[in-house]
């Protein structure tokens, strides 16, 4: 019976570590950059930048504040989404499907030093499925939507 019991502790810290989650890392379409700024001064720095770029902040989540309403206790994560109704518009045009790829988003994670970490998709890796039917047009928007996006990480990290 004392043998089972030690196999509880042991078990609630492996379930406890799988909890913890990873750093992210650089794969395939995405742009991951470490930062020296505090979490939540590089969540309102990506927000300015994305005004600063003729870009609007559409959406915006984490669980970081429920879970802690509820005692649990993560590092923080946040989604923001950006986007503009110009380019809406135009990929509209193009593909109608692609618009569910919208708001394209920015992810900001808390390091355990309490810095943060901004990465993204890059919106020509989130709209490469529907360049077949959008066609050249629909490229040359996710390209500038890339060079967009790119302007507003370098703004929000320095």
């Amino acid at each position: 019976m004392r043998a089972g019991l030690l196999w509880i502790p042991i078990c609630s810290l492996i379930w406890v570590n799988s909890l913890l989650a990873q750093g992210l890392t650089a794969r395939e379409g995405w742009v991951v950059q470490a930062t020296d700024k505090p979490y939540a001064e590089l969540i309102e720095a990506v927000k300015s930048a994305a005004g600063a770029n003729g870009m609007g902040v559409v959406t915006e989540a984490g669980p970081t504040q429920r879970a802690a309403s509820r005692g649990i206790t993560i590092a923080g994560n946040r989604v923001i989404g950006v986007f503009n109704n110009d380019f809406a518009v135009q990929i509209l045009a193009l593909s109608t499907a692609a618009m569910i790829e919208t708001p394209i988003r920015f992810y900001v994670t808390e390091n355990p030093d309490g810095r943060g970490t901004l990465s993204y998709k890059t919106p020509s890796h989130v709209l490469m499925p529907y360049m077949e039917e959008g066609g050249e047009d629909l490229a040359a928007l996710a390209l500038a939507l890339d060079a967009r996006f790119a302007a507003i990480a370098t703004a929000a990290t320095q």
